[in-house]
């Protein structure tokens, strides 16, 4: 894995309890940026991004740039902000792109270290979490098409 983007706002040691102990996961949820193809974003902008929205920085566990590089967002025992109602529970994952080059129809725009990235990534989390279901966002928000691919079925050999 590579960098960490996200800090904590408490020094540790004084991290309350529930951070300090894993939670159980019971879901991996896969999300794309919803930016253009080809876009260059990195854990880093979603980290500000985030943050000015007065959020305690990246909401997603790890984040996928174009070059494939896996960077670490929230440390996975901290509770995640990417996916309403399941974030207690959760691990998120964001490729960054998900959208055509008009930068509005959905598109899975992974690239080929995407890809690569993404299946290594999900198959490490799912071996730590082994009762978790890999879903992709719309799978729980349907009126979303995040990430623009049908996660269930691409990934149906991580089932529990």
């Amino acid at each position: 894995m590579s960098s960490n983007c996200y800090s904590p706002a408490l020094p540790v040691g004084q991290c309350p309890e529930t951070f300090r102990n894993m939670r159980k996961i019971t879901l991996i949820i896969v999300h794309c940026s919803a930016n253009k193809e080809g876009s260059r974003l990195r854990c880093s902008d979603i980290d500000r991004y985030h943050r000015s929205l007065g959020w305690k920085g990246c909401g997603y566990h790890y984040v996928i740039p174009t070059d494939g590089t896996i960077e670490t967002g929230r440390a996975e025992e901290v509770v995640g902000a990417h996916c309403k109602n399941h974030n207690r529970y959760s691990i998120g994952v964001c490729y960054i792109g998900g959208l055509a080059s008009d930068g509005k129809t959905p598109k899975d725009t992974r690239t080929t270290q995407q890809k690569e990235a993404l299946k290594k990534l999900l198959k490490e989390l799912h071996d730590r979490y082994p009762e978790a279901l890999v879903v992709g966002h719309r799978d729980l928000e349907p009126r979303k098409a995040c990430p623009c691919l049908d996660v269930v079925s691409e990934f149906a050999e991580l089932k529990s």
